[in-house]
């Protein structure tokens, strides 16, 4: 009888908290609406003044809707969340015209930072775009004598605000000796974060990823046959890379996956609400929902962090005497507001609708699929692992106990590379 009243109480205290939570997130989330509104008005003001026109922005739910239902679903590469967000001030705010395809810019916002590090791919002499790739192979060769080679190639993409670092202080130094004798390791910065460009006027769609790793590491590499790990974001690029070249990809691991399924017309919108929820609880799921519900409040924090970003790098060195900060906090930082916002919306939440066709592919070509994802895993659906098995069911789903989006690579990096080396070995 007592533990019948125990788990009554439980039971009630959940159903209140729950309660509660929705209720400040549903007044909180209110009041950040209208404060977006106003911010919409600022920009567009400080840009005029800062650069002669105003920034467009994806406020407008009338003329954007119109043009988007024109095109079908599957071939528009333009997520919906990007003009679909609910917003009860949303037609207070100023229009923007938007091509699916758009030539490359260097130019760099004020509002964006412009030190050495951020804008050193502008400094390319010959003024192609080209993506940061970290190789490591077992002589110090460079990139001609690695073209007409026999090798099995290892490509590595990371997830959201990060870059190549995520797997060269991770992965790369816990590799056995024995599989660098065998494999050459290609870790890439994504288009728009880490040392990579970061172009004003692209829509870092899933195709515009794509074909920059194609430029910048397929074909410059000769990479007839290559295995992809990929982690969280990185996972979804990896997936269209591998469709798009199933011939030559001999596996794919995938680890914490963002695969959101949906028996809605709009997938997008549901992995929106799924990764990025509007709530106040849990902190990380509101900071996501925060940056990627709200344009114009995103920027401003951006605007704070990484345009600054060597102030506050040079606070936490003071505050922790370290000299050298984690790689993840010097990530952070290393994208723009426009880079950024457009790939969690035409990625993520847009490369949601492409899922199902690109796991459609690998499974008619037999490519050897692995997941990989912690039970503690609040960033990612936790049922994403067994949704990728129902839709390939040779794929292999490894469920890590307490592990969550990060500590499932960060902490047990020698556990991961026995399973990744097994997986390519098995392969070979």
């Amino acid at each position: 009888m007592q533990k019948i009243s125990v788990n009554f109480s439980q039971k009630c205290l959940q159903i209140l908290s729950e309660i509660l939570i929705s209720s400040a997130s549903a007044v909180v989330f209110l009041f950040l609406d209208l404060l977006d509104a106003i911010f919409c008005v600022f920009f567009k003001l400080i840009d005029e003044f800062f650069e002669g026109k105003s920034s467009g922005c994806y406020c407008s739910i009338e003329n954007e809707e119109e043009e988007a239902e024109k095109k079908s679903d599957s071939d528009n590469e333009l997520s919906n969340t990007l003009h679909k967000r609910r917003n009860l001030f949303r037609g207070i705010r100023f229009r923007r015209n938007v091509s699916s395809r758009r030539k490359l810019n260097e130019n760099v916002r004020w509002s964006d930072c412009s030190c050495e590090n951020c804008v050193s791919w502008m400094s390319n002499i010959a003024g192609e775009l080209k993506l940061h790739v970290v190789v490591k192979d077992i002589h110090q060769v460079n990139l001609e004598d690695f073209k007409g080679k026999k090798a099995e190639n290892i490509v590595f993409l990371h997830g959201f605000l990060s870059s190549s670092t995520f797997w060269t202080e991770t992965i790369f130094p816990y590799l056995s000796e024995d599989a660098m004798q065998k494999y050459r390791l290609l870790a890439v910065d994504l288009l728009g974060f880490g040392k990579s460009p970061k172009p004003s006027n692209c829509l870092y769609t899933v195709k515009d990823h794509v074909e920059m790793i194609e430029s910048s590491v397929i074909q410059p590499f000769e990479l007839n046959s290559f295995h992809i790990v990929a982690h969280s974001m990185g996972c979804v690029v990896a997936l269209a890379l591998a469709a798009k070249h199933s011939h030559s990809v001999r596996s794919i691991t995938l680890i914490a996956p963002p695969y959101v399924t949906s028996t809605k017309e709009d997938v997008s919108l549901t992995a929106l609400n799924r990764l990025a929820a509007r709530r106040l609880w849990p902190p990380l799921l509101f900071g996501s929902s925060f940056m990627s519900w709200y344009e114009h409040l995103g920027r401003c924090v951006c605007y704070i962090i990484c345009k600054n970003h060597r102030i506050w790098e040079g606070i936490l060195k003071l505050l922790t005497w370290n000299r050298n900060l984690h790689f993840m906090a010097i990530d952070l930082t290393r994208h723009t507001h426009h880079s950024a916002w457009h790939t969690m919306h035409n990625v993520l939440c847009g490369g949601a609708k492409f899922m199902d066709k690109y796991l459609e592919t690998l499974k008619i070509t037999k490519v050897k699929i692995k997941v990989i994802q912690g039970s503690r895993d609040q960033v990612v659906p936790m049922e994403s692992g067994n949704n990728v098995k129902m839709k390939v069911p040779n794929a292999e789903v490894k469920i890590v106990d307490n592990a969550d989006h990060t500590s499932i690579v960060i902490g047990r990096e020698r556990e991961l590379c026995k399973d990744l080396e097994k997986l390519w070995g098995s392969i070979c």
